[in-house]
C-alpha cells in the first residue's frame, strides 16, 4: 500500500500535470504568451508567468518524486503565486464562479491542507536517509 505522504504528493502531480496539460494546449492554439483571453488588459509579465507554467508545472510533478521536499515546496510556492496572480484578474472582470479559478483556489487549499503532512511523512517513512531522494 502506498504510503500516505506517496499518494499525497502523486495526487499534486496528476493536478499539476493537467494544468500542464491546459496549458500546453493554450501555448499551441495561441502561442507561449498568449493572453488567457484578458486582451490589452494582460500585462506583459503575466503573459510570461502563464507561459511559464507551461515549465514549471511538470517540472514540480518530476521533484514531488524524486526529490520531494523540492517537489513539496515548488507545488506550494506555484499554486500560491499563481492564485495570487489570477486573483487580480478574477476581481478586475469578476469572475470568482468561474471554473478556472475555483479549481486553482480548491488546488490551494489541498495543497495548504496536506503539504505537512506529506513533509513529515517525508522525512520520516518515505526517505529513510533524510537527503530527500526517494530513488
Amino acid at each position: 500500500m502506498p504510503s500516505a505522504s506517496f499518494s499525497i504528493r502523486f495526487l499534486f502531480a496528476c493536478c499539476l500535470l493537467v494544468a500542464t496539460a491546459n496549458h500546453l494546449r493554450a501555448d499551441f492554439q495561441h502561442g507561449f504568451f498568449w493572453d488567457y483571453g484578458y486582451g490589452n488588459d494582460a500585462y506583459w509579465a503575466s503573459r510570461v508567468f502563464w507561459g511559464a507554467l507551461t515549465i514549471f508545472d511538470p517540472l514540480a510533478a518530476l521533484f514531488l518524486f524524486i526529490k520531494p521536499r523540492v517537489g513539496i515546496a515548488l507545488t506550494a510556492a506555484i499554486i500560491i503565486a499563481d492564485v495570487v496572480h489570477n486573483t487580480f484578474y478574477v476581481a478586475l472582470n469578476r469572475q470568482w464562479l468561474e471554473p478556472f479559478y475555483l479549481s486553482q483556489v480548491a488546488f490551494l487549499l489541498t495543497v495548504l491542507l496536506l503539504s505537512p503532512v506529506a513533509w513529515h511523512r517525508t522525512t520520516r517513512g518515505d526517505d529513510p536517509k533524510g537527503d530527500g531522494f526517494i530513488l
